[in-house]
C-alpha cells in the first residue's frame, strides 16, 4: 500500500473532478466502485483529497445510485479520522449503558421489543453514531459567557467552513474554532484590540480562497489550534505569496550586492537623503545596444540607492 494506490486514487479523482465541472456524471458509478475496492488510509485521504472530489460529484449527480454510493464512501472514510483507537469501544459501551438505564424493566415484553428494535437499528446505521474525533486529542475548549468571545468563536468556525473541505474531512468546525479562540484568549487574557486583531488575521487567512492549503491543514489537524493561534502572517501566507516574497528578497539582495561589490567609488554624485558624496556607481545595459547604459548609484553613508539616467 503506497505510491501505486495514491496514483490510482489521483487518477480517479481527476476524472471525477472533470465530471463535476462539466456537470456530467456518466461513468461516475464505475469510478466510485473502483474507489470502494481501494484500501483507504488517512494519509491517502489527505494527500489525494479524494473526499472533496467524491463530495462534489455527489452534489452534481442526479443518479440516486451514485449519490448513495458517494455518501457511503464518505461515511466510511470519516471513520479513519478517529485519532483514538479505543474511542469506538468506549462510545459503544456508553451507548449500551445509556440504553440499558433508559429502557423499562427487562422482564416485560415491551422492554424486549424495544431492545431488539434498538439493536437492529444500531447495526443498520453504525456510521451515523460514529462522531468525528479528529480533535479529541486536545482538551475541549471551556464554555464562555463573554459575548465578544462567543462571536469570535462563531466567526472562526464560519471561516473554517469556507468551501466544502470540512464536509469531506469531517471536522468539527465549531469546536476547532473554539479551541483556536481559547488559545488566543489565554495569550492576551482579555478581549482588547490586540486580541481582536489576532482573531481577525486568523479569520482573514482561513477564508482566503487563494490559500486553501492553510484551511485544509488546520481541518486535518496537521496545524494544531495552539499553533494556528500564534502563526505570523508570513507563516500563514499562501505558497504563491511565499514564493513571490522569496523572489523579491533575492532580487533586492542581488541589486544590493551589485551596487556595493561591483561598483566604482566616486564623489561625483550627491545623495538625495543625507546629501553625502561618498557613493558607488554601477553601469548596466538594461536597454537595447544602441541606447546608453543605465547608472545605478549607491550611497555608502546612508545606504540610499537610486537610478541615474
Amino acid at each position: 500500500m503506497g505510491k501505486k494506490e495514491e496514483e490510482e486514487i489521483i487518477r480517479i479523482a481527476k476524472k471525477i473532478d472533470k465530471m463535476a465541472q462539466k456537470k456530467n456524471g456518466a461513468g461516475a458509478l464505475d469510478l466510485l466502485k473502483e474507489l470502494r475496492s481501494v484500501p483507504m488510509t488517512l494519509e491517502l485521504l489527505q494527500s489525494t483529497r479524494i473526499g472533496m472530489s467524491v463530495n462534489a460529484i455527489r452534489k452534481q449527480s442526479t443518479d440516486d445510485e451514485v449519490t448513495a454510493l458517494a455518501k457511503s464512501l464518505i461515511k466510511s472514510w470519516k471513520k479513519l479520522l478517529d485519532a483514538e483507537p479505543g474511542a469506538d469501544k468506549a462510545s459503544e459501551e456508553k451507548r449500551k449503558e445509556s440504553s440499558a438505564s433508559a429502557s423499562p424493566s427487562q422482564g416485560s415484553p415491551e422492554a424486549k421489543e424495544e431492545s431488539s428494535s434498538s439493536n437492529s437499528s444500531s447495526k443498520s446505521e453504525p456510521a451515523d453514531v460514529a462522531p468525528n474525533t479528529l480533535i479529541n486529542t486536545f482538551p475541549r475548549a471551556p464554555n464562555t459567557s463573554d459575548s465578544i468571545r462567543i462571536k469570535c468563536r462563531e466567526m472562526l468556525a464560519a471561516a473554517l467552513q469556507t468551501g466544502e473541505d470540512y464536509i469531506a474531512i469531517g471536522a468539527d468546525c465549531d469546536e476547532l474554532g473554539a479551541q483556536i479562540e481559547e488559545c488566543i484568549y489565554q495569550e492576551f487574557k482579555n478581549t482588547d484590540m490586540k486580541y481582536k486583531n489576532r482573531v481577525r488575521s486568523r479569520i482573514s487567512n482561513l477564508k482566503d480562497v487563494k490559500n486553501p492549503n492553510l484551511r485544509r491543514t488546520v481541518l486535518c489537524g496537521s496545524i494544531i489550534p495552539e499553533r494556528m493561534a500564534k502563526m505570523s502572517s508570513e507563516e500563514m501566507a499562501s505558497d504563491e505569496l511565499k514564493k513571490m516574497r522569496e523572489n523579491l528578497t533575492k532580487e533586492a539582495v542581488r541589486d544590493h550586492q551589485m551596487a556595493t561589490t561591483a561598483g566604482t567609488v566616486t564623489d561625483l554624485f550627491t545623495c538625495g537623503k543625507c546629501k553625502g558624496k561618498s557613493c558607488t556607481y554601477t553601469q548596466v545595459q538594461t536597454r537595447s545596444a544602441d541606447e546608453p547604459m543605465t547608472t545605478f548609484v549607491f550611497c555608502n553613508t546612508c545606504g540610499n540607492r537610486w537610478k541615474f539616467c
